[in-house]
Parts: C-alpha cells; structure tokens; sequence
C-alpha cells in the first residue's frame, strides 16, 4: 500500500516539475505555498486512509462513504464561497451524489471490521484536499501540483520510517504504479484548471463521478457483473452531467 502510494506521488511530481518548467510557471509562495502544503498533507492522509480503509475494512461501507464526502464537502464549501448555481445544476448535483452512492456499492460478505473510521477520515481529507487547492491562485497548476506530491511523498515516507511498514513492491507491478501515478497527476491537474475557470461546486462534483468509469472499466476490461445499482447510478450519473453541462450553459 505504502509503496503504491510514496511511488505513484513520486512520479507525479517529476511529471509536474518537468511540466512547470516548460509552461515557465512560477514557483507558490506566500499564501498559495502554504495552500500547496495543506493540500498535500490532506492529499495523502486521504489516499492512505482510504488504501488503508479497503485493505482491512468492507468495500461496500468504505468506498461509498469516501466518495460521498470527497464530493459533498467541495460543492458544500462551493455554496459558501461562491452562491449557489442554477436550479438545473442543482438537480444535477443532486443526481451525481446519488449516482456515486449507487456505482460505489459492491458485493460485500458481513463480519470483519467495516472500515468506517477509514472511510471518514478519507473522505473529508480528500473532499478538504478538493477545497484547499480551489483556493490556489490562477496561473500556480504544475508548479502547485510538484509541491503537493512532494509533501504527499514526504508525508508517506515518514510515515514507513516511523512505523516500518512495508513499502517495497515488485517489480512487475511497478509500470502500473507509474501509469497510476501519471493517471492521477492528470486528473488532479484536470480539476485544478476547472476550478479555476469555472465554479468549485461543479468541477467537485463531477469529478467525483469517477466511480462510474472505474465500474465500466471493469465491466468491459475484467468482465465483471454490472449489478442493477451500478446500472441505475450510471444512468443517473449521465443525467447528472446533462443537467449540469445545460445548467451552466445557460445565460
């Protein structure tokens, strides 16, 4: 888990520097490197407590719980920064959040620990992760993004020197961490330019619609079963997304 992490925000944070370099952007400093920090120290508190949520607890509790708080806590802190949008956005809002509650259920067996405390922690540290880097100046995206994996990877590796966790990983798994890591620097990168031209609530939200893609991925690359939630929740998903693209259109 740990070694998944520390790699993944490693390479991302190569990626970002070598990208920053090129766009000639200015390194953060006063109020928006002290954002960047912030984000990465909530950044990787979420992503470990959620690895960590799903290695010991239940999916079915831990990963519906995460995603509905990574996405309430944006649109939430979007209402109060920015008012509140359009009626039809706010349908579609509505929509998604129940949409990433149906696509993020999963066959789950009772007994064990349910990974609630996990999935708390992980998802108001990503949803406050969402809010914290929303309020980075215009113009700070790759150069903000290298500083917050730095804190992330520093933030897990002491972590691993503290506790001794393992972190070493094997050798024919490490190209999928690279492409996890290059995946999440563009999504990350993706949602900081959105909030920047447009409003954190909308960007928030349809971010976190990302259970829906992961859910047809797996349908079509590991062939397994779409259940009648996953079905309903990306028809609404969907919806959602109508909703808010007209919503916003909108004069």
């Amino acid at each position: 888990m740990f070694g998944v992490v520390l790699l993944s925000q490693l390479v991302g944070m190569a990626l970002t520097l070598v990208i920053a370099i090129v766009r000639s952007e200015p390194v953060p400093g006063g109020v928006d490197l002290l954002l960047c920090v912030i984000a990465g120290a909530l950044g990787g508190t979420g992503i470990t407590a959620l690895y960590r949520g799903l290695a010991v607890g239940r999916m079915g509790i831990v990963a519906p719980i995460t995603g509905v708080l990574a996405a309430v806590i944006p649109v939430a802190a979007g209402f109060l920064l920015e008012g509140l949008p359009s009626a039809l956005v706010l349908v579609g809002i509505g929509l998604a959040i129940v949409a990433v509650v149906l696509v993020s259920r999963v066959a789950d067996e009772d007994g064990g620990r349910s990974g609630l405390v996990e999935a708390l922690v992980a998802g108001t540290a990503i949803g406050l992760f969402g809010v914290a880097i929303a309020q980075i100046s215009d113009g700070f995206v790759f150069s903000s993004l290298t500083v917050i994996r730095g804190v992330q990877a520093v933030l897990v590796g002491l972590v691993v020197v503290v506790t001794g966790a393992a972190w070493r990983l094997d050798r024919r798994v490490v190209p999928l961490v690279v492409a996890v890591g290059i995946l999440d620097m563009l999504g990350n990168a993706s949602f900081l330019l959105g909030v920047q031209a447009g409003a954190l609530a909308i960007a928030s939200v349809l971010s976190s619609l990302y259970p829906v893609t992961t859910v047809i991925l797996a349908a079509v690359l590991l062939h397994e079963r779409v259940t009648r939630h996953h079905l309903v929740g990306i028809g609404l998903a969907a919806a959602a997304i109508a909703c808010i693209g007209f919503g916003s259109a909108a004069p």
